[in-house]
């Protein structure tokens, strides 16, 4: 089964701060998933590192102010055809994100205060028909 998977969490240094999170026990459903890493902010075209960004206002704007909605709308639609061309039906997201979050996102105010929320990403394959889980959920949903 193909399952997308945000990069970072397979330990790529692509988040805002040019680092990653490797999730360690990926290994453990390497035979029976094949994992597809994916950076929706790297697939619109933002660079590492880069200005940390949140979500306001359906917009997602960074900390020096400037609107990087529309990097964040393409690095969507980019992975969307990624899920599509490898037919997944799972992606595995890091949590929080303002492209990958699913469930809970920063309020866009950078004060580390959660909100009910999705990130672009996140939102565009639920309407595909993409389940989305966070790092946290992988034990939970995946099985040996």
């Amino acid at each position: 089964m193909n399952v997308l998977i945000s990069a970072c969490l397979v330990g790529v240094n692509c988040r805002y701060n040019a680092s990653g999170v490797l999730y360690d026990g990926l290994q453990n459903y390497k035979e029976k998933y094949h994992f597809i890493p994916v950076c929706p902010e790297i697939f619109g075209g933002m660079k590492t590192p880069r200005e940390p960004a949140e979500i306001l206002n359906n917009r997602v704007v960074n900390t020096a102010g400037e609107d990087v909605t529309e990097c964040y709308i393409k690095g969507a639609q980019e992975v969307l055809k990624l899920a599509e061309f490898y037919e997944c039906s799972l992606a595995i997201l890091k949590e929080r994100s303002p492209s990958c979050g699913c469930g809970k996102i920063y309020d866009g105010s950078f004060t580390g205060k959660l909100i009910n929320g999705n990130g672009f990403t996140a939102e565009l394959l639920l309407k595909n028909g993409i389940k989305v889980i966070g790092e946290t959920q992988i034990e939970q949903h995946l099985r040996l």
